[in-house]
């Protein structure tokens, strides 16, 4: 019974170490344009963001004003446009939750299996990713909306407690935070962000599918066009770099940085160095280095740097890095055991090992002896690297500061892939200062929270916005709007309540009157009820009325439910638009009649013998705005987009507003 107590016990705690295991895969920043700015996770300030760096669970992202990037997890591209805010709630071997605070980003699925899931959390919703296919997905938070159109697949969006599927070729409209009102209809038409986009996943779509490796390694995709592969015997199919400099070995060209949960890890410099450097074994043979990748069969794991660590007390003296001595490494070779530094359970060494080494089923790594092993890479030609341990420490550019290190320096040296030569509190207090300004985004979109649909870990709840309410989904999905049917890019599908369309959102003060559609706007922020007709005139512009209480009831405004009116007897004077306000959530009644361009509204005189009476009360739909001074954006963060068309230009805050002028009143002829 004890033997049986003990077992149990140390079954728990094994499973209680796999829990703590980091995450299998990573997202890789593989592209950069303008400027791109990074927070890591355990990290205060930003700094710029480099190619290859990877990225998890609480890591940040700002793409400034004529900026992009793009990232990649696997097979799956997420794009950012100019002035866009991301970070990652959850990244995990299952779960990628991103949390898209402001700005537009592109997401091209290409392969998503039965236990994987793609969640975006907005201010206004959280949109999970349901097929393979293509998305975008527009945050404002200034407005209060977020846009999510399904080019290709099947989305799903959780927003004021209930759920509704989107299908391909649909544009979905949310607008508001606590009583979010909305909308679906046929998909918003391309700007030039999803023209670059397409460009992207064209030029990946024309690129022949993996042979040798796992469409799940991260880096994978440029692999063929910086290298090619060989038979090489003994090893198998490997893959060589196309272009090198001289004397050019592996973990020499890039810089090592402090990765949390993994601790030090390799970035390369190279624009095809990620997959080489986090999976597989490098060999030197031919008189040139070759990457062996590992089985294709199995989703790989990822590593910080599959390197051996050089090194011991006061090592490199002799080199010239002084009394604080050097730190060395080389790469791992073919069917050489890595024991990570970071904290794993055995069944993690397991598989980092069996997915990452060819023709390898099994590891036993219990009673492996790590720190007498004799490498076969230990000898090549120019495999060793090395450099002062203040060097190291600050992250700076290995070719730039690295010393040769002779073979009688390394026959001497303690050789170890377990312990790492500067512990993680040393690098810490090691972090260079002064760095130069970057960009980064405005406190109020840093501060955003957004609504998840599945809770995030701990470290990231904060950023967070959890869905209490009970999810709601109607009986019947919304149909896909015919795109050859007259009229079905202004007949919505309203797909909140089962059966019947969802009204704009009013409040129960005051019901608003007819106000003409902004033509400056951009149709993603536009959404119109299903009888609204297409056509309204630019200038049409409604103004405020005062509020009068002299008039008698019988006098006082028709409800809304009343009959229309003859356009020739019952003209309403025009009201401004808010212009602080989403065009969304501005409502219009579903009987507001088509009117010309040339058409101005004027009220009608009185009828003869009847006193004058006072002006109808006007009671605006939302609450007036506010008598502060609109705050201006700080200069270097506009809210336009360059490489829009003007239609979808966002209105700056501090937009001049006219005060109302006073029509004058004209009698009828009689």
């Amino acid at each position: 019974m004890r033997k049986l107590f003990l077992a149990g016990m140390l079954v728990a705690a094994g499973v209680a170490c796999a829990d703590d295991d980091p995450p299998s895969r990573v997202a890789r920043l593989n592209f950069v344009d303008g400027a791109v700015s990074f927070q890591a996770t355990d990290h205060d300030d930003w700094s710029d963001a480099v190619v290859n760096y990877p990225l998890t669970t609480g890591d940040r992202l700002w793409a400034d004003e004529n900026s992009h990037a793009e990232l990649h997890i696997g097979s799956t591209a997420i794009r950012l446009d100019s002035h866009t805010a991301v970070a990652f709630l959850n990244l995990d071997d299952r779960m990628t939750q991103l949390r898209l605070s402001d700005g537009t980003i592109n997401i091209s699925i290409r392969n998503l299996d039965s236990d994987e899931s793609y969640e975006i959390d907005t201010p206004n919703g959280a949109i999970t990713l349901v097929r393979p296919g293509k998305y975008r997905i527009d945050a404002d938070p200034e407005r209060e909306t977020t846009t999510v159109t399904v080019r290709a697949g099947d989305a799903e969006i959780t927003a004021g407690g209930q759920a509704f599927p989107v299908h391909a070729r649909q544009s979905a409209f949310i607008t508001g935070t606590d009583q979010p009102a909305t909308e679906v209809r046929a998909a918003l038409s391309s700007d030039n962000f999803d023209r670059w986009w397409q460009t992207r996943d064209d030029r990946e779509d024309r690129r022949p599918p993996p042979r040798y490796v796992s469409r799940d390694m991260v880096g994978y995709e440029d692999l063929d066009e910086y290298g090619s592969w060989r038979d090489e015997p003994g090893y198998g199919n490997v893959w060589v770099p196309r272009t090198v400099v001289a004397g050019w070995a592996p973990y020499r060209y890039g810089h090592w940085a402090m990765v949390e949960p993994w601790g030090w890890t390799w970035i390369d410099d190279a624009p095809w160095g990620f997959a080489p450097f986090h999976y597989g074994r490098w060999a030197y043979a031919r008189g040139n280095w070759c990457w062996i990748p590992g089985p294709v069969s199995v989703r790989p794991v990822y590593a910080p740097a599959l390197v051996a660590w050089v090194g011991g007390e006061h090592w490199g003296v002799s080199l010239g890095f002084g009394g604080g001595g050097g730190v060395g490494w080389f790469p791992l070779g073919p069917r050489e055991i890595y024991r990570p530094s970071y904290r794993v359970s055995e069944t993690y060494v397991n598989r980092v090992n069996v997915t990452n080494i060819t023709n390898i089923t099994n590891v036993n790594v219990t009673n492996v002896n790590v720190t007498n092993v004799r490498y076969v890479n230990q000898n090549a030609p120019g495999a060793v690297t090395a450099v002062s341990r203040t060097d190291f420490a600050q992250s700076r550019q290995v070719a730039r500061v690295a010393v040769r290190v002779p073979p009688s320096a390394i026959a001497s040296a303690q050789v170890t892939t377990q312990t790492t030569p500067i512990p993680r509190s040393q690098a810490i207090m090691a972090r260079p200062e002064g760095r130069a300004l970057v960009a980064r985004p405005p406190q109020s979109v840093v501060n955003t929270p957004v609504v998840t649909r599945t809770p995030p870990p701990a470290a990231t709840q904060t950023l967070a916005r959890p869905t209490n309410a009970q999810i709601y989904r109607p009986a019947a999905g919304n149909q896909p709007v015919q795109a050859n049917r007259p009229g079905a890019g202004n007949q919505p599908v309203q797909a909140n309540r089962p059966g019947q369309p969802t009204p704009v959102y009013q409040p129960p003060a005051a019901q608003a009157r007819p106000q003409p559609e902004r033509t400056d706007r951009p149709a993603a922020v536009q959404p119109r009820p299903a009888s609204e007709p297409t056509y309204r005139p630019p200038g049409a512009q409604e103004r405020p009325q005062p509020e009068r209480t002299d008039r008698p009831a019988a006098a006082q405004p028709r409800p809304q439910s009343a009959p229309s009116r003859p356009p020739a007897a019952a003209q309403e004077r025009p009201q401004s638009e808010r212009t602080d306000r989403p065009a969304a959530a501005q409502p219009r009644p579903q009987s507001e009649p088509s009117r010309p361009p040339a058409a101005q509204e004027r009220p009608q005189a009185e009828p003869p013998r009847r006193p004058a009476q006072p002006e109808p009360t006007y009671r605006p739909a939302q609450p007036a705005p506010s008598n502060r001074p609109a705050e201006a954006r700080p200069q270097n963060q506009p809210h336009n987009h360059p490489d829009r068309p003007p239609e979808v230009q966002r209105r700056p805050q501090n937009e001049d507003r006219r005060p109302p002028a006073k029509d004058k009143e004209k009698p009828k002829d009689h």
